[in-house]
């Protein structure tokens, strides 16, 4: 198992730099549009219960379909198997409460970054789409025009309910040769696969997404989802900011590279 990387500790909150091919919780029966991330999988919440028993309590379960209960030590949020980055978990219930709150009310500050197929146009600029469950595929999201729209502000239960959506982005580097862009996206939503989604409504979708696209060539040498969450600013249970970063993994750092982008 490659374990994640732990960037920030203290008694109640942990940041780690996940890896890409790791799930963050086995409920999740398929992410990046691959199946066999089932209840057998190595996952970040089992890394962490072993890794810290004394916090294996701590963490809202999830109950599938099935019936079942999944635990998922530590867990707050999650980002998908294949994204490479900043990951949040709880080492006590006041730290989970604290990130949960902040998460909920949309205080904390989410930075991923991304190649995407084709030129973005705009410098800058914000996909405001609401997002919901596709009916064709239940592995997919689609969007939505904002008005009118069968929208629903809370839980995504049952198909043909959308929520919200908002993404803020800015173009860091046009490759012209490759013909992809590499931007920096800020989601002010955390809904499911949301800047994967919001970028194939542009027609510019995600490199190396399997699921959203997958018939475009794997560009830049990637052969994973091109998405890594580079940052991520909380405040702790005594209300101090912090703002943590990932490194560029190997992949990353070779396609910086080979489009002359330095950070």
């Amino acid at each position: 198992m490659i374990e994640p990387e732990i960037l920030y500790e203290d008694e109640d909150v942990l940041a780690v730099n996940k890896p890409t091919g790791l799930i963050v919780h086995p409920s999740l029966s398929c992410q990046g549009g691959r199946y066999g991330a089932g209840p057998d999988r190595q996952s970040v919440s089992e890394w962490f219960a072993k890794k810290y028993p004394e916090s294996k309590n701590v963490g809202e379960p999830v109950r599938l379909s099935s019936g079942q209960a999944i635990e998922r030590p530590g867990i707050v949020h999650r980002i998908d198997r294949e994204t490479s980055g900043v990951l949040l978990l709880a080492k006590t219930s006041k730290g989970h409460a604290v990130l949960k709150k902040q998460f909920q009310n949309r205080e904390i500050e989410k930075i991923y970054h991304a190649f995407v197929y084709g030129l973005v146009k705009d410098d800058r600029g914000k996909i405001n789409l609401p997002i919901g469950r596709s009916s064709k595929d239940f592995r997919k999201r689609i969007v939505t025009s904002p008005q009118p729209l069968p929208f629903v502000r809370g839980g995504e239960r049952g198909r043909g309910l959308f929520r919200e959506a908002l993404t803020y982005f800015e173009v860091l580097k046009r490759d012209e040769k490759d013909k992809v862009t590499f931007l920096e996206a800020k989601p002010k939503t955390g809904r499911t696969h949301q800047i994967r989604v919001h970028f194939l409504a542009l027609h510019h979708p995600v490199v190396c997404d399997n699921l959203y696209a997958p018939n475009r060539p794997a560009l830049l040498g990637f052969n994973r989802l091109a998405l890594h969450a580079r940052s991520l600013t909380f405040k702790d249970v005594f209300g101090e900011v912090h703002q943590i970063t990932a490194e560029y993994p190997e992949d990353f750092q070779k396609a910086l590279k080979t489009i002359g982008f330095k950070p």
